[in-house]
């Protein structure tokens, strides 16, 4: 990707484009149409002009005015902070979102505007009416449910708009199981069933319910990041990454799948949606991974694939860690550290995938020539890392997140400002600045939304004791083995991520699966981010694999063998997250430590490294195992000794290391003697 707010010469502009063809500068329509296609925050949103344009501007830089405001000054209390980021939401969203994808999209009906009055009169209550709520001590007045039954209504129909329907229609199922079909269920299952007053007094009148924890965390860190991501995106980081990824791997052998890989993770660290991720970026590296002879469903595949993997790296993780942060009690930073491992695993294995299959296909990388010049990129636009090195350093001097993403947001826009008068350019303006701010309370709307929603998930979770009976139920079904628990949440979380934003599947999940697994003595951080993973990789998993369809649709493929070529490609996060749960070393987590009191104990460098080196090997043998190459193409009598050797290098242990490495060695000697016979006989 090549525009205005890059430096590279005009040779590698012209270059680029001639590879590219209708790559991203010419393709720019396509790439809008396949987000609105796959994308259900962008398909549905309403193009507005004139004063309802206005007015939704105006009410997006009051949003993120606000929460610059309580990021410095300090939060409002909890009611009044978590109601107030509704009351934004709900008075946007409606505004934004027709009532269906047939609607106008060119003005907003009578009835959105009174949907999105109600929004405001409903939890601008809560806020008015503070005292006298907390006064009443739970005890839900004729108002409180008529407004209670409001805010839910409000809050299903403004998420099955951003969202889809799939989380309305979980939240509703759980509000029925907490009323009429609780007696219904059998054993553990089973409750009393709770009236009708007792539910929307739980949800509305607490912090259990709709401002539960996801609706905090969205009110406070995310929010922040996602404008942080808003500030960044006007600076011109997307294409940074990009280039900065085309030459750093323009010239391997897999070329621009490689470019696909090192880009997505860079843009997908600190994006919230693999989906967006897969389009942005795709339509740059994937037309360019058919031109130099990618079949068009593997090139669809390797960008979903890579642009997914972004959900589980550090420093964003979809928005997931903060979640994981307030549900766990453990430190955010504490969980970006222990995710960056597995996360880096995870990209090895598709980058050595990637790069067997372009040695079978008997590829080219481009030219040195042909690339930009990585010095000139890092002289002319390295200053775009300052901001990301600024969260990272206030994190590790041990600052909050919403103080680090504030100061990240200022020094980002220093910089701008700075580059733009040394350039003499308009790269950043004060249009830019309130383009920004319009476009991070945008972004926030269906993660909100999903927030909110899922804290009625929530709500019921800690209303009935549900989480603790499934738990239990999914323990006595496997038996209490920890491999068949492990498999039974693989399951489970893989099918409630399907169609649910990171955000989402999250919250659902861990009051869901992740207590079953710490019931067994996995390790807290363990158990969340097993379900975080699969969670994720159902975004490429068939038949509900919205990121691998985007990449299909850009490379012109079928979306189903796009699909299942994605899974192929994501096979180290299918197996990853046992090695972790099984042996937390990978984790930087000490082996047989249990998480209590806020403690946890670390791994020693001898107790890493072992179990690191042997995963980065199992990696290699399943990647070659997948793609059916190593050092020359594999036979049959070679694959199936490497994926042998894959599972016993990625299960825990001394003897299965051993074993691993043996046939490992066997392979590569055999394969030497092939190339040696080859090279001495050509035909």
């Amino acid at each position: 990707m090549f525009n205005g707010k890059n430096n590279a010469s005009e040779k590698d502009k012209t270059i680029s484009n001639d590879i590219a063809g209708n790559s991203i500068s010419s393709n720019t329509q396509d790439v809008e149409e396949l987000l609105q296609k796959y994308d259900k925050e962008e398909g549905n949103k309403r193009k507005l002009t004139g004063k309802a344009a206005l007015l939704l501007s105006i009410i997006a830089i009051a949003m993120s005015l606000f929460h610059l405001y309580t990021a410095y000054f300090g939060t409002l209390l909890a009611v009044k902070q978590r109601s107030l980021h509704l009351v934004f939401v709900l008075a946007m969203g409606f505004m934004v979102f027709p009532i269906n994808s047939k609607a106008k999209k060119d003005k907003v009906p009578f009835y959105d505007y009174i949907l999105a009055a109600l929004g405001i009169i409903v939890f601008g209550y809560l806020i008015l009416n503070y005292d006298a709520n907390i006064a009443k001590g739970g005890k839900a007045a004729l108002e409180d449910l008529i407004l209670g039954s409001l805010a839910i209504l409000l809050v299903l129909e403004i998420t099955r708009r951003s969202v889809g329907a799939a989380l309305p229609i979980v939240a509703i199922i759980f509000l029925l199981y907490a009323s009429k079909l609780g007696p219904l269920f059998p054993g553990i299952l089973a409750h009393r069933g709770y009236s009708f007053n007792r539910i929307i007094s739980h949800m509305f009148l607490t912090t259990e319910g709709l401002l539960g924890t996801p609706i905090s965390v969205s009110a406070t860190f995310v929010f922040m990041f996602l404008l942080f991501g808003a500030f960044l995106d006007k600076t011109g980081v997307g294409s940074f990454f990009i280039d900065l990824a085309y030459a750093l791997t323009g010239s391997f052998s897999s070329g621009p799948a490689m470019t696909a890989v090192v880009a997505s993770g860079l843009m997908g660290s600190i994006s919230g949606s693999s989906v967006a991720n897969t389009v942005t970026t795709g339509a740059f590296t994937i037309p360019l991974m058919k031109k130099l002879g990618y079949k068009p469903h593997y090139a669809g595949a390797v960008e979903a694939t890579a642009s997914t993997g972004g959900q589980i790296m550090p420093p964003v993780m979809g928005a997931a860690a903060f979640i994981m942060a307030e549900f766990t009690g453990i430190p955010y930073i504490k969980i970006i550290a222990s995710a960056a491992i597995p996360a880096i695993l995870y990209y090895l294995a598709v980058g050595t995938m990637v790069h067997f299959e372009a040695k079978k296909l008997g590829l080219k990388g481009l030219p040195k020539s042909e690339l930009p010049d990585f010095g000139e990129i890092m002289k002319s636009q390295g200053y775009l890392l300052i901001p990301l090195a600024t969260i990272i350093f206030f994190l590790v001097a041990g600052f909050t997140p919403l103080f680090s993403a504030f100061w990240a947001i200022v020094i980002s826009v220093g910089i701008a400002i700075l580059a733009a008068l040394i350039k003499r350019d308009k790269s950043f303006t004060l249009m830019s600045f309130i383009d920004a701010l319009e476009q991070g309370a945008k972004s926030s709307i269906t993660v909100a939304a999903a927030c909110a929603c899922a804290g009625i998930v929530v709500g019921v979770v800690t209303l009935t004791g549900l989480g603790l009976g499934i738990a239990n139920m999914i323990v006595q079904l496997a038996g209490g083995n920890l491999f068949l628990t492990l498999l039974f949440t693989m399951i489970a979380s893989i099918i409630l991520g399907m169609g649910l934003p990171t955000t989402a599947k999250y919250i659902v999940l861990a009051t869901m699966a992740a207590p079953a697994l710490i019931t067994l003595n996995v390790h807290l951080m363990a158990a969340h981010l097993f379900i975080l993973y699969f969670g994720v990789v159902a975004d490429i998993t068939p038949p509900v694999a919205l990121a691998a369809y985007a990449g299909a649709g850009i490379a012109g493929a079928n979306s189903m063998k796009t699909g299942f070529q994605a899974v192929k490609l994501a096979l180290a996060a299918f197996v990853v997250p046992y090695i972790f749960a099984f042996n937390p070393a990978l984790l930087l987590i000490k082996p047989g430590s249990v998480y209590e009191s806020g403690v946890i104990q670390y791994a020693g460098f001898l107790e890493i490294l072992p179990v690191l080196l042997t995963a980065i090997l199992g990696i290699v043998c399943l990647a070659s195992a997948v793609e059916g190459y190593l050092l020359i193409k594999n036979k049959i009598y070679e694959t199936v000794p490497l994926f042998a050797a894959a599972l016993t290098l990625l299960y825990p242990g001394m003897a299965s290391d051993i074993i691993g490495i043996v046939v490992l060695a066997f392979v590569i000697i055999s394969q030497q003697y092939r190339k040696r016979l080859l090279k001495s006989n050509p035909a």
